[in-house]
Protein backbone atom coordinates (compact mmCIF):
# COMPACT_ATOMS: atom_id res chain seq x y z
CA UNK A 1 0.00 0.00 0.00
CA UNK A 2 1.37 3.41 -0.98
CA UNK A 3 1.60 6.36 1.40
CA UNK A 4 -1.21 8.15 -0.45
CA UNK A 5 -3.41 5.07 -0.15
CA UNK A 6 -2.62 4.78 3.57
CA UNK A 7 -3.58 8.43 4.15
CA UNK A 8 -6.81 8.13 2.14
CA UNK A 9 -7.84 4.94 3.92
CA UNK A 10 -7.03 6.41 7.34
CA UNK A 11 -9.14 9.51 6.67
CA UNK A 12 -12.02 7.33 5.46
CA UNK A 13 -11.81 5.20 8.60
CA UNK A 14 -11.76 8.20 10.95
CA UNK A 15 -14.16 10.65 9.32
CA UNK A 16 -16.88 8.43 7.89
CA UNK A 17 -19.74 10.72 6.90
CA UNK A 18 -18.28 13.74 8.69
CA UNK A 19 -16.46 15.16 11.71
CA UNK A 20 -19.74 16.01 13.38
CA UNK A 21 -18.15 17.33 16.60
CA UNK A 22 -16.20 20.02 14.76
CA UNK A 23 -18.97 20.72 12.28
CA UNK A 24 -21.38 21.27 15.17
CA UNK A 25 -19.37 23.95 16.96
CA UNK A 26 -16.80 25.46 14.59
CA UNK A 27 -17.69 28.08 11.97
CA UNK A 28 -16.86 26.78 8.51
CA UNK A 29 -15.02 29.99 7.56
CA UNK A 30 -12.96 30.28 10.74
CA UNK A 31 -9.17 30.31 10.39
CA UNK A 32 -6.72 29.32 13.07
CA UNK A 33 -3.29 27.93 13.90
CA UNK A 34 -2.01 24.92 15.87
CA UNK A 35 1.45 23.79 16.96
CA UNK A 36 2.82 20.26 17.21
CA UNK A 37 4.29 20.06 20.69
CA UNK A 38 6.87 17.56 21.96
CA UNK A 39 6.15 16.02 25.38
CA UNK A 40 8.86 13.36 25.48
CA UNK A 41 12.56 13.09 24.58
CA UNK A 42 13.39 11.09 21.46
CA UNK A 43 13.84 11.21 17.68
CA UNK A 44 11.13 12.88 15.62
CA UNK A 45 9.75 11.01 12.61
CA UNK A 46 6.80 11.58 10.32
CA UNK A 47 7.21 15.31 9.70
CA UNK A 48 7.14 14.91 5.92
CA UNK A 49 4.19 12.56 6.28
CA UNK A 50 2.35 15.13 8.39
CA UNK A 51 2.76 17.68 5.61
CA UNK A 52 1.18 15.21 3.18
CA UNK A 53 -1.71 14.55 5.57
CA UNK A 54 -2.47 18.24 6.03
CA UNK A 55 -2.34 18.82 2.28
CA UNK A 56 -4.60 15.83 1.69
CA UNK A 57 -7.14 17.26 4.14
CA UNK A 58 -6.99 20.77 2.69
CA UNK A 59 -4.58 22.04 0.05
CA UNK A 60 -4.89 25.53 1.52
CA UNK A 61 -3.42 24.55 4.90
CA UNK A 62 0.01 26.11 5.46
CA UNK A 63 2.65 24.11 7.35
CA UNK A 64 5.80 25.70 8.79
CA UNK A 65 8.37 23.11 9.88
CA UNK A 66 10.86 23.94 12.66
CA UNK A 67 12.32 20.48 13.30
CA UNK A 68 13.00 17.96 10.54
CA UNK A 69 12.74 14.16 10.53
CA UNK A 70 15.58 12.38 12.32
CA UNK A 71 16.31 15.22 14.76
CA UNK A 72 16.66 14.69 18.51
CA UNK A 73 13.79 16.38 20.35
CA UNK A 74 13.04 17.36 23.94
CA UNK A 75 9.86 18.22 25.88
CA UNK A 76 8.63 21.69 24.97
CA UNK A 77 10.04 21.69 21.44
CA UNK A 78 7.68 22.80 18.68
CA UNK A 79 8.05 20.61 15.59
CA UNK A 80 5.74 22.52 13.25
CA UNK A 81 2.86 24.93 13.03
CA UNK A 82 -0.16 24.49 10.77
CA UNK A 83 -2.50 27.33 9.86
CA UNK A 84 -5.70 27.65 7.89
CA UNK A 85 -9.22 26.28 8.24
CA UNK A 86 -9.86 25.18 11.81
CA UNK A 87 -12.17 22.44 10.53
CA UNK A 88 -9.37 21.05 8.36
CA UNK A 89 -6.82 21.23 11.21
CA UNK A 90 -9.18 19.36 13.54
CA UNK A 91 -9.93 16.76 10.87
CA UNK A 92 -6.19 16.08 10.48
CA UNK A 93 -5.17 16.23 14.15
CA UNK A 94 -5.57 12.63 15.26
CA UNK A 95 -4.26 11.13 12.04
CA UNK A 96 -1.10 13.23 12.19
CA UNK A 97 -0.52 12.39 15.85
CA UNK A 98 -1.23 8.67 15.53
CA UNK A 99 1.26 8.25 12.71
CA UNK A 100 3.93 10.60 14.08
CA UNK A 101 3.82 9.18 17.60
CA UNK A 102 4.31 5.61 16.38
CA UNK A 103 6.92 6.54 13.78
CA UNK A 104 8.84 8.61 16.34
CA UNK A 105 8.75 5.69 18.77
CA UNK A 106 10.26 3.43 16.12
CA UNK A 107 12.89 6.00 15.12
CA UNK A 108 13.79 6.55 18.78
CA UNK A 109 14.21 2.83 19.47
CA UNK A 110 16.29 2.42 16.30
CA UNK A 111 18.51 5.37 17.17
CA UNK A 112 19.07 4.02 20.69
CA UNK A 113 20.25 0.62 19.44
CA UNK A 114 22.34 2.15 16.68
CA UNK A 115 24.30 4.23 19.19
CA UNK A 116 25.29 1.01 20.99
CA UNK A 117 26.90 -0.51 17.88
CA UNK A 118 28.27 2.56 16.10
CA UNK A 119 31.86 1.54 16.96
CA UNK A 120 31.43 -1.62 14.83
CA UNK A 121 30.68 -2.30 11.15
CA UNK A 122 27.41 -4.08 11.93
CA UNK A 123 24.26 -2.61 10.36
CA UNK A 124 20.91 -2.64 12.14
CA UNK A 125 17.99 -4.14 10.19
CA UNK A 126 14.24 -4.25 10.65
CA UNK A 127 12.04 -7.24 9.78
CA UNK A 128 8.57 -8.03 8.38
CA UNK A 129 7.14 -7.84 11.91
CA UNK A 130 5.19 -4.70 11.08
CA UNK A 131 1.61 -3.52 11.46
CA UNK A 132 -0.38 -4.85 8.48
CA UNK A 133 -0.79 -2.19 5.76
CA UNK A 134 1.55 0.23 7.58
CA UNK A 135 4.86 -1.39 6.62
CA UNK A 136 5.87 1.47 4.32
CA UNK A 137 5.63 4.00 7.16
CA UNK A 138 7.18 1.83 9.85
CA UNK A 139 10.15 0.92 7.70
CA UNK A 140 10.49 4.60 6.80
CA UNK A 141 10.73 5.36 10.52
CA UNK A 142 13.51 2.78 10.93
CA UNK A 143 15.53 4.56 8.23
CA UNK A 144 14.87 7.94 9.85
CA UNK A 145 16.25 6.47 13.09
CA UNK A 146 19.44 5.37 11.33
CA UNK A 147 18.63 1.71 10.64
CA UNK A 148 18.34 -0.14 7.34
CA UNK A 149 15.44 -1.99 5.78
CA UNK A 150 15.52 -5.74 5.26
CA UNK A 151 13.12 -7.08 2.62
CA UNK A 152 9.80 -5.29 2.22
CA UNK A 153 7.80 -8.44 1.59
CA UNK A 154 7.82 -12.04 0.46
CA UNK A 155 8.33 -10.93 -3.15
CA UNK A 156 11.69 -9.13 -3.16
CA UNK A 157 14.10 -11.82 -1.93
CA UNK A 158 14.27 -15.46 -0.88
CA UNK A 159 14.57 -16.10 2.85
CA UNK A 160 14.61 -19.79 3.69
CA UNK A 161 13.64 -19.90 7.37
CA UNK A 162 13.30 -22.81 9.78
CA UNK A 163 9.78 -23.78 8.69
CA UNK A 164 10.69 -23.72 5.00
CA UNK A 165 13.71 -25.90 5.70
CA UNK A 166 11.78 -28.34 7.90
CA UNK A 167 8.89 -28.62 5.43
CA UNK A 168 11.41 -29.17 2.65
CA UNK A 169 13.36 -31.88 4.53
CA UNK A 170 16.59 -29.99 4.99
CA UNK A 171 18.81 -27.11 3.95
CA UNK A 172 20.39 -28.73 0.91
CA UNK A 173 17.08 -29.71 -0.63
CA UNK A 174 15.58 -26.28 0.10
CA UNK A 175 18.46 -24.48 -1.64
CA UNK A 176 18.38 -26.84 -4.63
CA UNK A 177 14.63 -26.45 -5.10
CA UNK A 178 14.95 -22.67 -4.75
CA UNK A 179 17.52 -22.48 -7.55
CA UNK A 180 15.29 -24.64 -9.73
CA UNK A 181 12.29 -22.38 -9.03
CA UNK A 182 14.20 -19.16 -9.75
CA UNK A 183 15.45 -20.59 -13.04
CA UNK A 184 11.97 -21.74 -14.09
CA UNK A 185 10.42 -18.37 -13.21
CA UNK A 186 13.33 -16.38 -14.66
CA UNK A 187 13.73 -14.50 -11.37
CA UNK A 188 16.88 -12.84 -10.07
CA UNK A 189 16.44 -12.76 -6.29
CA UNK A 190 19.03 -12.90 -3.55
CA UNK A 191 18.91 -15.95 -1.29
CA UNK A 192 19.32 -15.91 2.48
CA UNK A 193 19.19 -19.06 4.61
CA UNK A 194 18.49 -19.28 8.33
CA UNK A 195 20.75 -21.53 10.39
CA UNK A 196 20.29 -22.82 13.93
CA UNK A 197 23.57 -24.65 14.51
CA UNK A 198 27.17 -24.63 13.38
CA UNK A 199 26.45 -27.85 11.50
CA UNK A 200 23.83 -25.93 9.48
CA UNK A 201 26.48 -23.33 8.67
CA UNK A 202 28.94 -26.01 7.55
CA UNK A 203 26.28 -27.55 5.33
CA UNK A 204 25.67 -24.22 3.58
CA UNK A 205 29.40 -23.64 3.17
CA UNK A 206 29.64 -26.96 1.35
CA UNK A 207 26.68 -26.13 -0.95
CA UNK A 208 27.08 -22.41 -1.68
CA UNK A 209 24.81 -20.65 -4.13
CA UNK A 210 23.42 -18.12 -1.66
CA UNK A 211 24.21 -14.55 -0.59
CA UNK A 212 23.60 -14.38 3.17
CA UNK A 213 23.52 -16.69 6.18
CA UNK A 214 21.17 -15.84 9.03
CA UNK A 215 22.44 -17.04 12.40
CA UNK A 216 19.34 -17.38 14.54
CA UNK A 217 19.44 -17.48 18.34
CA UNK A 218 23.20 -18.00 18.49
CA UNK A 219 24.96 -16.78 21.62
CA UNK A 220 27.57 -14.06 20.97
CA UNK A 221 30.27 -16.69 21.53
CA UNK A 222 28.76 -19.12 19.02
CA UNK A 223 28.07 -16.27 16.62
CA UNK A 224 31.73 -15.23 16.66
CA UNK A 225 32.69 -18.82 15.93
CA UNK A 226 30.23 -18.98 13.03
CA UNK A 227 31.38 -15.65 11.56
CA UNK A 228 35.00 -16.83 11.66
CA UNK A 229 33.97 -20.11 10.02
CA UNK A 230 32.12 -18.30 7.21
CA UNK A 231 35.17 -16.05 6.82
CA UNK A 232 33.60 -13.54 4.43
CA UNK A 233 32.34 -16.13 1.94
CA UNK A 234 28.79 -14.94 2.52
CA UNK A 235 27.13 -12.02 4.26
CA UNK A 236 26.17 -12.76 7.86
CA UNK A 237 23.11 -11.71 9.85
CA UNK A 238 22.41 -12.25 13.55
CA UNK A 239 18.81 -12.53 14.73
CA UNK A 240 16.74 -13.70 17.67
CA UNK A 241 16.55 -12.29 21.19
CA UNK A 242 18.78 -9.29 20.50
CA UNK A 243 18.07 -6.15 22.53
CA UNK A 244 19.81 -3.18 24.13
CA UNK A 245 21.38 -5.37 26.84
CA UNK A 246 23.27 -7.63 24.44
CA UNK A 247 23.42 -5.97 21.02
CA UNK A 248 26.92 -4.59 21.63
CA UNK A 249 28.26 -8.10 22.24
CA UNK A 250 26.63 -9.37 19.05
CA UNK A 251 27.94 -6.46 16.96
CA UNK A 252 31.49 -6.99 18.23
CA UNK A 253 31.57 -10.54 16.77
CA UNK A 254 32.16 -9.07 13.31
CA UNK A 255 28.71 -9.97 11.98
CA UNK A 256 27.55 -7.85 9.02
CA UNK A 257 23.90 -7.32 9.98
CA UNK A 258 21.77 -7.52 13.09
CA UNK A 259 17.99 -7.83 12.62
CA UNK A 260 15.70 -6.78 15.45
CA UNK A 261 11.97 -7.37 15.01
CA UNK A 262 11.21 -5.36 18.14
CA UNK A 263 12.07 -2.16 16.25
CA UNK A 264 8.58 -2.24 14.76
CA UNK A 265 6.52 -4.69 16.82
CA UNK A 266 7.53 -3.91 20.39
CA UNK A 267 7.96 -0.16 20.73
CA UNK A 268 6.44 2.63 22.78
CA UNK A 269 4.95 5.55 20.88
CA UNK A 270 6.45 8.97 21.60
CA UNK A 271 4.20 11.49 23.33
CA UNK A 272 3.26 14.40 21.05
CA UNK A 273 0.28 16.76 20.98
CA UNK A 274 -1.31 19.29 18.64
CA UNK A 275 -2.43 22.44 20.47
CA UNK A 276 -4.35 25.45 19.21
CA UNK A 277 -2.38 28.69 19.16
CA UNK A 278 -4.43 31.50 20.70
Amino acid sequence: MTIDQIIASAFAEDIGDGDHTSLACIDSNKKGKAKLLVKEKGIIAGVELAKKIFQNADKNLQVQVFINDGTEINPGDIVLEVSGSELSILKSERLVLNFMQRMSGIATATHKLNKLIKHTNAKLLDTRKTTPLLRELEKMAVKIGGGENHRFGLYDMILLKDNHIDFCDGITKAIEKTHQYLKEKNLNLKIEVETRTLDDVKEILSIGGIQRIMLDNFTPEKLKEAVELINGKFETEASGGINETNIRAYAETGVDYISVGALTHHIKSLDLSLKAVK
